[in-house]
């Protein structure tokens, strides 16, 4: 994570709410074939857990049980010309971005919390996408739902560190962020370009 303490996100409750919205992270682990990563949804729970699961086929799933993962979750990210401040030749190149890293203790999970994890995920998702109709697991085939749970396993990661970062030009005047923030927009970064025009809070 950029060391600047400009950038640092120690927002709680909204780093919460961002991961909640983005649902999609990286999972990184060490195996004895050496760190090994996994893409996968999650969701944070109640109890501030994430809870995942990723097929038994994949090499990290008989590693993660009791071994201290890290979880990344991406925000909007892109390239930052210096010509868009408007401050002149001896500005530099950066990119913006938006990250939370989690680091904890990983716990497999039972069948039936792996099966809640799925459905919280299916819901959480599901709701966005009305007027469709909603897709619930009891539609379909019970037999072949628990054929596809058989070839999956289900864990939760306990956090005991959260960092969050919103490098969005933050130490720049506003009107060259406000000014960067129109050039990102330009280019189709819409995402992007609303969180530089409203970055969190400083520390």
């Amino acid at each position: 994570m950029h060391p600047n303490p400009t950038f640092r996100w120690q927002d709680e409750a909204a780093v919460r709410a961002f991961v909640r919205a983005r649902s999609f992270a990286q999972l990184f682990a060490t195996t004895p074939d050496g760190p090994a990563v996994a893409h996968l949804p999650v969701t944070l729970a109640d109890d501030d857990t994430l809870r995942f699961h990723l097929a038994r086929s994949n090499r990290l799933a008989s590693h993660l049980a009791g071994a201290t993962g890290l979880i990344v979750v991406n925000g909007p990210d892109g390239y930052i010309s210096p010509d868009w401040y408007g401050l002149g030749p001896d500005e530099v190149p950066t990119w913006n971005y938006l990250a939370v890293e989690i680091v904890g203790q990983i716990e497999l999970v039972d069948h039936a919390a792996m099966m809640d994890q799925i459905d919280r995920l299916g819901q959480e998702h599901e709701r966005a996408l009305a007027p469709k109709p909603e897709w619930r697991r009891d539609k379909a085939d019970p037999g072949k739902i628990d054929r596809m749970a058989s070839a999956i396993r289900g864990f939760r990661l306990i956090p005991s560190a959260w960092r969050a970062t919103a490098k969005l030009n933050q130490n720049k005047p506003e009107a060259a962020r406000l000014a960067a923030a129109d050039a990102v927009a330009a280019r189709g970064q819409h995402d992007l370009a609303q969180w530089m025009r409203d970055p969190p809070a400083r520390p």
